[in-house]
């Protein structure tokens, strides 16, 4: 067995090439179809969407056993494209009986072994001619109209069938090798298909006469256009038809009178032998070489912005105007409380007092019933008694905070709030399109917060404020804390103590001394407890007071503290979230570039064994 037997022959390309196009397909869809912060236009979504359907058909295409390469014959009237099929076929097949028989112009020539319905629906209503050439058995040799030909139908029919051919055998003659109409099209289709040039006609070129040669100046033109080897066949097919008719063989005999470099031989031997599988397959690939480029552009092109830096700016700006924002809607809600700061502080107060017992705690609880009398805290909750008038009131029997905050938020709300939110969110979209963020991006989930029940969130930072400004109140810290502890101390002591003194000193004058107490003797065991009751209530009032103003001002700097730390938490989180998505769309862009590259560098280093790069130009 020779070295060359031993050696595995690889897979066949284009049976590789197909479930991988098919795969990619798949993924370019699954990209498509998955949810996105950055939007595709209609233009953009179409664009890919036609290249995934071309993968797809590519794919199908590919995934043959044996692919068949249509090679078609273009040049214009008189060239002799006709004579060239003929002389190829070693008959004159327009006269042959047809498979299908028509009376259009395109005359298909296949293999007997391919089955019609194998062909393209374009090919199938062209004149169909069979033959049972072994080298031709992969190939389908079609010759079209001419392409200056003055009927128009004729010149549509030809770019009609264009899109079909893998390599365009460009026919021209001494007359007609460049003409306008000629190189126009070859200019339009040369990055989209192979082609190779046959100059027939050649006894008429070959004249002796100075100057460039017909050869000669079509090779410097394909030159300038970028084909630095083109495939040049210089034919003379009439003479191999006529050595065909005399010697009634195929082969035929070489004419006798060919021309110097006369190449028809050649090109036969080309169309047979050299275009072998492998050369088939690397032709066929590269259309899709062109397609996966394509698919990487367009992906690329679709890249998202990234927005990291951008969404940092945003947010540090908004923080400023947030913070501003929290400020005005904590002045505007502890606005609301000011109707009744007298029922505030009986509150405050009445929570204080839980740290007092026996004479004092009931002396407070007396003197603060008789000092808040007149609170109108129970006719005035709900609020609906304020906002509208002449409604009856339910007065709880106990104040209830949350109720009473849930009321403040629904009429700060309706007052002011509302239109406040929908200014701020205004303000923050016009802060962030000037620092380069996208509106387009920013405007939807913005809106959505913006569009959010604030009551409750408003409910339960006013709660949590005034509960944070009761536990300093009444659980200060520091010197106050000291102080606090002192008299609180004496307040629980120092009453009792009085009684117990002054009932002790009464009862043991009577005794020892045989003093009966009078009755302002008496009335001291009552007047000196209350009197020092009042002392240290006056100290606890002066020392450790609770009055609105220093309630408000407490309360307004943490309600500003939560008002801030609920709109960050619900803002600030926008455009991070955003940038943050497009990140992660970005990593799936380069997945799918990446993909994209995989399958086109499998493509690329196939198709290094096969030489058909004369085929293209640059």
């Amino acid at each position: 067995m020779s070295e060359a037997a031993t050696v595995a022959e690889p897979q066949p390309l284009l049976r590789t090439l197909a479930p991988l196009l098919r795969g990619l397909e798949r993924q370019v869809r699954t990209w498509l179809d998955t949810r996105r912060r950055f939007p595709l236009t209609m233009l953009q979504r179409a664009e890919l969407e036609g290249l995934a359907d071309d993968l797809r058909r590519q794919g199908d295409a590919l995934d043959v056993e044996k692919p068949l390469l249509t090679i078609m014959l273009m040049g214009g009237t008189g060239v002799g494209k006709s004579s060239l099929l003929n002389a190829l076929s070693g008959a004159p097949i327009a006269q042959a009986a047809f498979t299908r028989p028509t009376t259009r112009d395109p005359v298909v020539y296949f293999h007997n072994s391919v089955r019609s319905d194998r062909l393209d629906p374009a090919l199938r209503l062209c004149r169909l001619a069979q033959h049972d050439r072994a080298g031709l058995e992969q190939k389908i040799i079609v010759d079209t109209p001419d392409l200056d030909s003055n009927d128009l139908a004729n010149r549509e029919k030809l770019k009609a069938l264009l899109p079909i051919a893998d390599i365009v055998l460009y026919v021209g003659s001494q007359e007609k090798y460049h003409d306008k109409l000629g190189w126009d099209l070859f200019k339009e289709q040369r990055q989209r298909r192979a082609f190779a040039f046959v100059l027939n006609k050649w006894d008429r070129c070959v004249t002796g006469e100075s100057g460039l040669r017909p050869d000669e100046d079509l090779l410097k033109d394909l030159k300038d256009e970028g084909f630095a080897n083109p495939l040049l066949f210089r034919t003379t097919a009439q003479l191999w038809i006529d050595s065909a008719a005399k010697s009634g063989t195929w082969p035929p005999p070489t004419p006798p009178d060919l021309p110097e470099g006369e190449q028809f031989t050649l090109l036969r031997n080309w169309l047979e032998l050299g275009l072998t599988r492998l050369e088939i397959e690397a032709v066929k690939a590269r259309g899709v070489g062109q397609l996966l480029s394509s698919v990487s552009r367009v992906v690329d092109g679709l890249r998202p912005p990234d927005l990291t830096a951008e969404s940092e700016k945003v947010k540090d700006a908004w923080k400023q105007t947030l913070a501003a924002e929290a400020d005005v809607q904590g002045e505007v809600l502890v606005g609301t409380l000011e109707p009744y700061q007298t029922e505030v502080e009986h509150h405050f107060s009445v929570e204080d007092q839980q740290r007092y017992r026996g004479l004092m705690a009931a002396y407070l609880r007396f003197s603060t019933r008789m000092r808040y009398s007149k609170s109108g805290l129970r006719d005035r909750i709900p609020f609906a008694g304020r906002i509208l008038p002449g409604a009856k009131v339910e007065t709880p029997v106990e104040w209830n905070l949350g109720e009473f905050v849930q009321e403040c938020a629904r009429s700060a709300g309706e007052r002011v709030l509302d239109q406040r939110t929908t200014a701020l969110v205004n303000r923050l979209l016009v802060e962030g399109d000037q620092r380069g963020f996208p509106l387009a991006l920013l405007n939807d989930p913005t809106s959505a917060v913006g569009r959010m029940d604030w009551r409750d969130r408003v409910t339960r930072a006013v709660i949590d404020s005034l509960a944070e400004v009761e536990r300093e109140a009444t659980n200060p810290t520091g010197w106050r804390r000291v102080l606090r502890g002192t008299l609180t101390t004496m307040a629980n002591t120092l009453p009792e103590l009085a009684l117990i003194v002054t009932a002790g000193t009464l009862l043991f004058n009577f005794i020892v001394h045989q003093i009966t107490p009078g009755m302002f003797e008496m009335s001291l065991i009552a007047l000196i407890p209350l009197v020092v009751i009042i002392a240290v209530h006056l100290l606890i009032l002066m020392l450790l007071p609770i009055r609105w103003q220093a309630i408000r001002e407490r309360f307004r700097t943490k309600l500003a503290t939560r008002m801030t730390e609920e709109l960050e938490r619900a803002y600030l989180k926008v455009p991070v979230d955003i940038a943050a998505a497009l990140r992660e769309e970005r990593k799936q862009v380069d997945v799918l570039i990446a993909e994209t590259k995989v399958v086109s560098d499998f493509l690329a280093e196939r198709q290094q064994a096969a030489q058909v790069t004369e085929l293209y130009g640059a």
